[in-house]
């Protein structure tokens, strides 16, 4: 367990002194110079502790966050601690058939706003169009997203992309074609080169060489799926 040093540690990132933080919290400067020494807190003020770090409790004491790196740091501060060793950065949800298998879900350009807002609610998922595609190895989680413009020529413009979804985003190499999830641009389809160790985002670049490329930082992301194939069928058919 590290709460201890994860306490200390986080008030120190945050330039605080003993005496602040146990103001902030309620505290005397005796109670957290003990906890910051391995005296077991009240579950009650463990509460307390992770609400004002804005990091899980789970985060608080089972990993030792000074080791992390910043990337993963502003992820746990964010929310995103599901796992902060990297190997997953998101609790993605998805739907399954009769059989137990996972769906491929569809993601049309009128569901795109509701995507991004409802990514993660089990009903929203289970109620867009699903399909499948045997020739796809089945060790990875898939999803199809209908493209909007043509900046990833020759893909044309209303086009379905089915991607592979990317767990840790340290693992994406530059120059892969990528579709990614956003906070404010919805959803963009993108060759990414990765900058995570740089400056903690992506360079995104289109095949189109009329758009710009530019970069978007990883606080704005929300899922990444890795380019697998696409289609030019239409719901229905």
């Amino acid at each position: 367990m590290y709460f201890a040093e994860n306490i200390k540690f986080l008030r120190k990132r945050k330039g605080l002194s003993q005496s602040d933080l146990a103001s902030f919290l309620g505290l005397t400067r005796t109670t957290l110079a003990g906890y910051e020494k391995s005296v077991q807190p009240p579950f009650k003020t463990l509460i307390k502790f992770a609400d004002y770090f804005k990091v899980s409790i789970d985060a608080l004491v089972r990993y030792r966050l000074e080791a992390l790196s910043s990337f993963q740091l502003s992820q746990i501060e964010d929310g995103f601690d599901i796992d902060v060793t990297g190997q997953k950065l998101r609790l993605l949800t998805v739907s399954v058939d009769k059989e137990g298998k996972e769906n491929i879900e569809m993601v049309p350009v009128e569901a795109q706003a509701g995507y991004t807002s409802d990514y993660g609610d089990t009903d929203f998922i289970a109620s867009l169009p699903k399909f499948s595609l045997p020739f796809l190895p089945r060790d990875r989680t898939y999803r199809t997203f209908q493209i909007r413009g043509d900046s990833m020529l020759p893909i044309p413009e209303g086009a379905w992309v089915t991607g592979s979804y990317i767990q840790n985003w340290h693992n994406i190499k530059d120059g892969t074609p990528c579709v990614i999830v956003t906070r404010d641009e919805g959803i963009v389809f993108k060759v990414v080169y990765n900058q995570l160790e740089k400056n903690e985002s992506l360079l995104l670049v289109s095949t189109n060489r009329l758009y710009k490329p530019y970069e978007l930082a990883v606080k704005n992301i929300m899922e990444i799926w890795r380019f697998e194939t696409y289609n030019g069928f239409e719901i229905g058919q």
